[in-house]
């Protein structure tokens, strides 16, 4: 009977905290593995410090409470499962024990959840809970709660909104309107695609039309270079006449003074004619 009151196994995933009847909680809680105590003074109360979870749900199973109903900032009913997952910290077991007891689960956790999830809720609206916030109020109450948890010595590991619900009236009135919206959101869409088009016609056009000037441009600019080479070397007048005549015209450009041209087929006429019988 000595040896077994002074031989205390921990079993794995728990701790024990130390209560002597001498000198009351003892501050060093056991961990896991084989402890020597003081026979009929020392006492071992096991904490399990293992992952737990406890579910507020509308449906009750193993112990579960019901889901929580809260108020939305508009003021509408919203009913929420939430499961909130959580360990004991090892290290504070025996001011947990000191404090709370093992009825941690009743005194604290179970009024918390409900309180803070309420609060957080309260803090959006409706259509906002049910479609783009719900990751916000379930992050604002994760950080509520890891205060209140640390503060009695819990390790909050998570929070889950498993469902909210609304009335299906509400429900459907803000279905409702975000089709609303998304239909305002495609025509705002297909407005700006029609914004755009005209704006990119309008800058072809401007390209074009500076196009078409600099193109003429260029060519006024020819045309008088052109002249001006024409005025100032009198012989191009003459090769351009030439180039410009029939390829079956026979011509001849005297080198004199005079600048003129001979048709040579006009001149062997008369001598072709003398020829014939």
């Amino acid at each position: 009977m000595i040896v077994s009151q002074g031989v205390k196994v921990i079993p794995a995933g728990y701790v024990g905290v130390v209560f002597s009847s001498f000198s009351g909680v003892k501050s060093r809680p056991l961990q896991e593995g084989i402890h020597l105590l003081v026979p009929f003074v020392d006492r071992v109360n096991l904490y399990d410090a293992r992952l737990q979870e406890v579910t507020l749900a509308h449906t009750t199973q193993d112990g579960d409470e019901g889901a929580i109903r809260a108020r939305s900032k508009e003021g509408l009913d919203i009913t929420a499962d939430v499961t909130v997952q959580f360990r004991v910290d090892r290290s504070k077991a025996a001011t947990l024990h000191k404090e709370l007891g093992r009825d941690y689960l009743r005194t604290v956790i179970r009024p918390q959840v409900r309180s803070k999830v309420r609060d957080a809720i309260g803090q959006f609206g409706a259509a906002d809970i049910i479609s783009s916030k719900r990751q916000e109020v379930e992050a604002s109450i994760t950080t509520e709660l890891r205060k209140i948890f640390e503060r009695n010595n819990l390790i909050l590991d998570s929070v889950l909104l498993r469902e909210l619900r609304i009335p299906d009236s509400i429900a459907k009135a803000i279905e409702q309107k975000q089709a609303a919206e998304q239909q305002v959101a495609v025509e705002r869409n297909r407005l700006q695609q029609s914004t755009i088009s005209a704006q990119r016609a309008v800058v072809e056009a401007e390209g074009s039309a500076k196009a078409s000037v600099a193109r003429a441009r260029g060519e006024a600019e020819a045309l008088s270079l052109r002249g001006r080479a024409l005025r100032e070397n009198p012989q191009l007048i003459q090769l351009t006449v030439a180039e410009k005549l029939s390829p079956g015209i026979q011509t001849v450009m005297l080198p004199s003074t005079g600048n003129f041209l001979l048709d040579v087929g006009t001149l062997t006429q008369p001598a072709k004619a003398a020829a014939k019988p």
